[in-house]
């Protein structure tokens, strides 16, 4: 994932783009569950702000490294 983010909220599909995902299924899991990043809903439509993404990798990174 490059280190530099959109300015402005992310999309499923932008998810799944930016980390090889199978499909946006596997984001919509990911939220069920509660792993991934803190999405909002905006009407129907699902959302990401670009600096909990971030924070979702860093703490992914440093669970891994543990």
């Amino acid at each position: 994932m490059a280190s530099a983010l959109p300015n402005r909220f992310l999309t499923p599909d932008d998810l799944v783009e930016m980390f090889e995902l199978p499909s946006v299924e596997t984001v919509y899991q990911w939220r069920r569950k509660r792993t991934g990043p803190r999405g909002f809903r905006v009407g129907r439509h699902l959302r990401f702000d670009p600096d909990d993404v971030r924070a979702w990798v860093d703490s992914q990174l440093r669970g891994a490294a543990a």
